[in-house]
């Protein structure tokens, strides 16, 4: 008997632990030891199957045509990928082969007249016959080159000017109508700028002919030549025409240029042109340089414009360096003689030779100066 006041002392049974389903398990973060005190914030026990199901559709998934296994290994090419593979592999070759067997050709037919030219093959004078062959290049070299120096100095500058003010001044309401006037100068027929040229630009450009020859000292400025139908005014002509080329390389360039690098100018306290010329220019000076090189190619082989305006010189008068003299291109004295091909076709097929390989020179040099300014980029 116990008094009713006193607390049982009876010992109490030990409380059973709580049962834990068979088919679930508690799962711990990897290297927790469970025998380890806790530390009061464990994350909350996952609860879920001890095992993954292994679930698969691979074999109930019908095989795509042209899709390869999906369990041969990561070695394995599709077949539309194969083709067209072959496809891109076989343009690039089939441009390579072209390019050279237009050499080819040209060698194999330029060869012989070379060897039959009775005259200086490195000299400027040029008198075809039916019989005879005395010819040089130089003439048709240093017109061909200066013409187009004159054109990349005027236009590359110019081109440049107008894609600064297109990406980083003029307001968006401006871009759009001024690229649809530069873009319709490539549009333009070269036969259209050669008649605009000889009929009327040339009058304007006479007035700065003058001046030019007045300065004296300079042996392309010595010769008073033609007032029209100079090499000063085909160089202008082929000035216009590349503008557009450049133009759009350049514009497209520069717009392209990394936000973060125009946001380091802007943060370092530049001003506008300071930004310009620190991130800007340096980022699309390749840019610019490829597609000055793209159109030094339009003008080297422009022909028709340059046929239509230039003046060919006698052949009393001679050999010079002024600009302000007449002459003819390698494209201008092939299309000029076009009549003569069935005659005697070796000169003009020399000369053809030469330009081809001024052309292929000119941009194996742009590719280097290329590939030298990628770092920036």
């Amino acid at each position: 008997m116990t008094d009713r006041g006193s607390v049982d002392e009876r010992p109490k049974p030990p409380e059973q632990p709580a049962s834990t389903p068979p088919e679930a398990v508690v799962d711990r973060p990897l290297g927790d030891d469970p025998a380890a005190p806790s530390s009061g914030m464990e994350p909350p026990p996952v609860i879920g199957s001890a095992q993954a199901q292994g679930i698969s559709t691979l074999d109930d998934t019908p095989p795509v045509l042209g899709a390869g296994s999906a369990t041969a290994g990561a070695g394995r090419v599709r077949i539309g990928d194969r083709i067209f593979n072959l496809m891109t592999a076989g343009s690039g070759v089939f441009v390579i082969v072209l390019v050279a067997l237009v050499g080819v050709f040209l060698v194999i037919q330029a060869v012989p007249a070379i060897k039959n030219d009775t005259g200086n093959f490195f000299g400027h004078q040029w008198a075809i016959g039916n019989g005879t062959a005395d010819f040089g290049i130089s003439g048709l070299l240093w017109a061909t080159v200066i013409a187009s120096v004159i054109a990349m100095v005027l236009a590359v500058p110019i081109s440049i000017g107008i894609a600064l003010f297109m990406t980083q001044y003029a307001p968006k309401r401006l871009v759009a109508p001024v690229g649809y006037v530069i873009d319709l100068l490539a549009a333009i027929p070269s036969i259209i700028y050669g008649i605009w040229g000889v009929t009327i630009l040339s009058k304007y450009l006479e007035p700065v002919q003058r001046v030019l020859y007045h300065l004296g000292g300079f042996a392309i400025f010595k010769d008073q030549g033609f007032l029209t139908g100079s090499i000063f005014d085909g160089g202008i002509v082929l000035a216009i025409m590349i503008l557009p080329i450049v133009t759009a390389i350049a514009r497209d360039v520069y717009a392209r240029t990394p936000r973060q690098n125009v946001e380091a100018a802007w943060a370092l306290g530049a001003t506008r042109w300071e930004m310009i010329r620190l991130a800007v220019l340096p980022y699309g000076r390749a840019g610019v340089v490829s597609g000055s090189m793209l159109g030094l190619g339009r003008a080297l082989g422009e022909t028709i414009a340059i046929t239509l305006i230039l003046a060919v010189p006698s052949q009393q008068s001679g050999f010079t360096f002024s600009i302000f003299n007449g002459g003819a291109t390698f494209a201008s004295q092939i299309a000029n003689a076009s009549g003569e091909f069935q005659n005697n076709p070796g000169p003009y097929i020399a000369a053809g030779l030469v330009l081809f390989v001024l052309t292929f020179v000119v941009n194996a040099i742009a590719r280097v100066i290329v590939n030298r300014r990628k770092d920036f980029a």
